[in-house]
Formats: C-alpha cells, sequence, structure tokens
C-alpha cells in the first residue's frame, strides 16, 4: 500500500483541510477537496426517539441471507426496514388482515429480506411465480408473550381466508411453527414466535409438492433460527439507549449535511451487519466470500456514500478490487483522484445519472465509496474522503 495519510493529532480546525503533515506522510491540506469538509467530526450520541429505526436496522443480523438457506438462492432481492405497520403490509406482503393483530400487540418494528434463483421478470418487483424464492419478515414486539400471541392470531385469521381448502401443515423439527399451504398451489406459508419475534415465512417452488415445500421452509427455518438466537435484542424499554453511531463510524463519511442531531434512517443514514451487503447482491455466494476473506464487519452508509469496515489495509484493497471486478463489463475503469493512494475510479457506460460514477477510497481499516454525476466531482470526494479518514484516526 502507498504510503499513509495521517494528520496530527490535536491540531484539527473547525472545517476544511486540517493537521499537519509528519515526516514521510501526505499532507493532506493539499489535497483538491472540492470544498467538502474534512476535519474530524462526531454525530449526536442520543436516538433522537428513533430507537425503533436503530433496533431494525441491528435486526439485519438476525435474518440469513436466503443463499444459507438453500445455494440456489443465490439472487437476493434486497432488504427493508419498517417503522409503520401500513408499509410492513403494503411492501412485505403480509396481508391486509395483519395490521390490527400486530397494532393491538404493540408492533415495534419489522426486517425483510428476500431471494430467489433468479431475477425478478424485467419491469416487475416481484419475483418469478415459477421461481424458488424465499421472502423472511421478522417482526419484533415488546415481550415473548405478545410474540406467541401474534404468530398464533396471523395464522388463524389467515387460514380462515381459505379454511375449506388451506390444509395445516406441522414441521416436526419446529413444533412452534405454524404453517399452511393449499393444495394445487405452489406456496407456503410459516409464522413462528421466537423470544420477542415473530418470523414469517412465504416460499414458493416450482411445483406444488407437499414434501417439497415443508422441506423448503424447514430449511429456512435451520437458517433462520439460529441467527435469531444468536442476535442480541434491545430491551423494548431501552430502545431509545440506542446511538446512531456509537464507534464514530457515519462521522467518517463525507456529506454536505453535517447535522449533529441527524436522525438514523435505514436509507440514507445507518450502519449494518454485514448480512445486509448480502441481501441485495445478484451473487450472494461470491459478495460473502469476499466479505468472510477481507473481514468487512460493518458498513456505514451517510446519504449515497459508503464505508466498510475491514481486517487492516490490505484486506481495503482487496475488497475494493472485488466490488469493482463484481460490477462487470458495464463499468468502466477512470483515473483515481490526483495525489491520493490506494484509490481507484469509475462509471458506467452509458449511465448520466448523479451517481454514475464512484471513486474508492483505502486507509487503514477502512474502504470509502463516494459517488458523483461527473468523473471530477467523484474525484474530488474521493480525495476528500481520504482526508477525512486521516483527520479522523
Amino acid at each position: 500500500m502507498a504510503s499513509i495519510v495521517v494528520a496530527a493529532a490535536g491540531l484539527l480546525a473547525a472545517c476544511g483541510q486540517s493537521g499537519h503533515p509528519v515526516a514521510g506522510e501526505m499532507d493532506v491540506r493539499t489535497l483538491d477537496v472540492g470544498g467538502n469538509s474534512v476535519d474530524r467530526f462526531h454525530y449526536d450520541t442520543s436516538s433522537n426517539g428513533h430507537g425503533d429505526v436503530l433496533e431494525g436496522i441491528r435486526m439485519a443480523a438476525a435474518v440469513a441471507p436466503t443463499s444459507k438457506i438453500d445455494q440456489s438462492l443465490n439472487y437476493g432481492r434486497g432488504s427493508f426496514v419498517h417503522t409503520e405497520v401500513a408499509d410492513l403490509v403494503k411492501y412485505d406482503g403480509l396481508p391486509d388482515l395483519a395490521k390490527p393483530i400486530l397494532e393491538s400487540h404493540g408492533f415495534i418494528v419489522a426486517f425483510s429480506a428476500s431471494g430467489s434463483d433468479r431475477p425478478d421478470p424485467q419491469g416487475s418487483e416481484h419475483a418469478d411465480p415459477n421461481a424458488n424464492q424465499v421472502s423472511m419478515v421478522l417482526m419484533r414486539f415488546g415481550s415473548a408473550d405478545a410474540a406467541k400471541a401474534t404468530a398464533r392470531e396471523l395464522e388463524d385469521k389467515d387460514f380462515a381466508v381459505a379454511a375449506a381448502q388451506n390444509v395445516r401443515l406441522t414441521i416436526s423439527e419446529y413444533p412452534d411453527a405454524l404453517a399452511h399451504y393449499r393444495p394445487g398451489v405452489n406456496t407456503i406459508g410459516v409464522r413462528m414466535a421466537r423470544k420477542d419475534f415473530v418470523l414469517s415465512i412465504f416460499a414458493t417452488r416450482p411445483s406444488a409438492d407437499q414434501r417439497d415445500l415443508l422441506s423448503l421452509a424447514k430449511r429456512t427455518l435451520d437458517a433462520e433460527i439460529p441467527s435469531i438466537d444468536a442476535f442480541q435484542e434491545t430491551s423494548a424499554d431501552k430502545l431509545d439507549t440506542l446511538s446512531p453511531d456509537p464507534e464514530g463510524l457515519l462521522a467518517r463519511v463525507i456529506t454536505d449535511k453535517r447535522e449533529t442531531g441527524r436522525a438514523p434512517d435505514p436509507d440514507t443514514f445507518a450502519i449494518y451487519h454485514t448480512n445486509w451487503m448480502v441481501h441485495a447482491v445478484s451473487d450472494q455466494a461470491q459478495r460473502k466470500a469476499l466479505l468472510d476473506r477481507t473481514g468487512t464487519d460493518a458498513l456505514g452508509m451517510v446519504d449515497a456514500n459508503e464505508i466498510y469496515r475491514v481486517r487492516d489495509a490490505a484486506a481495503g484493497t482487496d475488497l475494493m478490487n472485488g466490488f469493482i471486478t463484481s460490477l462487470g463489463s458495464d463499468f468502466s475503469t477512470d483515473s483515481a483522484p490526483d495525489k491520493v493512494p490506494n484509490s481507484r475510479c469509475g462509471h458506467w457506460v452509458n449511465d448520466r445519472s448523479d451517481d454514475a460514477y464512484r471513486c474508492y477510497v483505502g486507509y487503514r481499516r477502512y474502504m470509502g465509496v463516494v459517488y458523483a454525476g461527473d468523473l471530477a466531482g467523484a474525484q474530488k470526494k474521493g480525495a476528500a474522503e481520504y482526508a477525512l479518514l486521516a483527520n479522523s484516526l
């Protein structure tokens, strides 16, 4: 790796490119950072009343990627955090009848993820009806009793919609799992309470074979239940003690919205477990292998920009190169920011969007990714991200 940039401790100004160079290290004040703030920064430690959002973001650790269920379910379809029951019903496939049940039992937050063995049909937001596909919604409640009551009521109400056609099923290894299917229909639904959670599973297979559907449901539970058990949930009365940036990871990402009391947001201001980095990619096995190899243990997102924490500097370079390789032939490489070591840039071919260009910057245990609508903008952001990391560590 090229020489490391470090800003002298204790000499950070209120804004701009701060720090004095140490012998043998670059002076980050010489970098063209395009007016971005690159001095050390800290966000408030308070949840600002959004502890439910923070818990939902944390719950990515409790939802295993679908490739862990079955190697064929390698195509990630994304994941979501929902604090509103209406959104959960609208976007995550729960029936309308779930809304009053969840509300009456003190629903707190949900994390959902799904995966398939093939891409969704072009122009569709739904999985191919003939695909092998699993969707999971993990819902948090205030107590184990509330979770158990919710699981039972959800199953009973859903079953009753077509009681004459539906058939209840059991999974011997999981006696608390409540399942049913409709003969001739290639889907199975499962609800299971575990700790303070309810796991809702909706799975499809190419054929409506009962044994096949039950096998997929069992394998889903085999992958998911250990993840739920390993997850350390926050007590319902302690949610607002959670911090959006407990280790200062988000403060090491450049942004034009430096607000100390910024509220957490699953899409624009969040720190995620590595599961989240796998849920949405088209080759989950490849992405997980890269994350494992590089010792990546966290992702921070601030607006459109990202930061990854890895094992060491060499692992950061490996992660950078792995990401670029995975983008394929539609991604073209460009020149790196001037004077910034361990950096690479590129853009999507024939893409004119405001995030078509990106630069990757490695520094010690961190690898940042910044986005812009043109190369010059991406290069300046890349230089700024490097300077911010140097000034922050």
